[in-house]
């Protein structure tokens, strides 16, 4: 199968792409720096293109021809959210232009749960839940949810919204491990927040199975480990994977939380840098739940995600202290 990726070398696409190699598909990814293929250890057979998501010239030459293509490349972190609609809706735009015109028989879009928005305690999403962000980056996902949505029936598609993705090549968790090899956990709350998560290399099964499953064209899935976690425990199974006492958790209240989100931002914003630490950001940090149901993709495809947390966060640990990231 000749499958074009976007994002080829971030932390998702490069898993993605060791599933589809693994596979034996054609694969051609677009790629912002192609050094990166070498650390990651592809080979000749991985088709390297040098662009981004507003280069008509390699999403086109990338997309023609082929038979999925897989929408990985975002933001998840911008200066405000005039920068995330830019590279998250518009870039997606042009993604699904290429598409259209290369003749791909389907496109698999890399959304998030930030599109659906939190959850009550108890109580995980499923595809039934009207979409309802609480931050820029979910609503600048969403809108590019609406752009693919609108392509039907001139290209297929399918959609896949993950909750928090770990493992290794992420440079998001090894925040959370650096704090707990120090025996530090601040948690913003009181730790009792809900997760959904998944390993990266279940994800990107999941990614294969719904854009080539025939029951899959034209819907929306989640796709989480079924065990639900809270921020507290997630932190206690970062120790354990390093091989260390519990680290000591550090409650954030509400009050003090926005305050230093907001401040954070503000400084991010006034120095032009984007930050994953801002006042958007505190309700998404300060929601009860982030959890979600994957029963529907696994009735369409039959996925089901196999890498248990304590499985996943060790072999990300193990990885880290190997590369010099830890």
């Amino acid at each position: 199968m000749n499958v074009f990726v976007t994002g080829g070398t971030g932390f998702v696409g490069a898993h993605l792409v060791g599933a589809l190699r693994a596979r034996g598909d054609t694969v051609t990814a677009l790629v912002r720096r192609p050094e990166l293929a070498r650390q990651l250890g592809w080979g000749d057979d991985v088709r390297l293109l040098r662009g981004d998501l507003h280069d008509a010239a390699a999403l086109a030459d990338g997309a023609a021809g082929a038979d999925v293509v897989y929408h990985v490349a975002g933001k998840i972190a911008a200066r405000n959210a005039a920068d995330f609609m830019a590279t998250n809706r518009d870039g997606t735009a042009n993604v699904l232009e290429a598409a259209r015109d290369g003749g791909a028989k389907r496109l698999l879009f890399v959304s998030s749960l930030a599109v659906a928005g939190p959850s009550a305690h108890g109580h995980p999403l499923d595809e039934h839940r009207p979409p309802a962000p609480i931050t820029d980056y979910g609503r600048s996902k969403l809108a590019a949810e609406v752009l693919v949505r609108a392509m039907a029936p001139t290209l297929p598609w399918t959609i896949v919204r993950p909750p928090v993705v770990y493992g290794e090549w992420d440079r998001g968790t090894l925040t959370i491990f650096k704090l707990a090899q120090r025996g530090l956990a601040p948690v913003f709350g009181d730790g009792s927040q809900e997760l959904s998560v998944i390993h990266a290399e279940d994800l990107a099964r999941a990614l294969i199975a719904a854009a080539t499953s025939p029951a899959a064209a034209g819907r929306i899935y989640f796709a989480a480990h079924p065990a639900i976690t809270t921020s507290r425990a997630l932190v206690a199974a970062v120790g354990r994977a390093l091989g260390r006492r519990p680290p000591r958790i550090l409650p954030v209240p509400a009050l003090v939380a926005r305050a230093v989100l907001w401040t954070t931002g503000t400084l991010a914003h006034l120095s032009g840098r984007a930050t994953l630490l801002s006042a958007d950001k505190s309700n998404e940090f300060l929601a009860p739940a982030w959890t979600c149901r994957s029963d529907a993709l696994t009735r369409d495809t039959g996925w089901r995600a196999e890498i248990e947390l304590d499985t996943g966060l060790k072999r990300a640990a193990t990885w880290y202290r190997e590369v010099g990231w830890l």
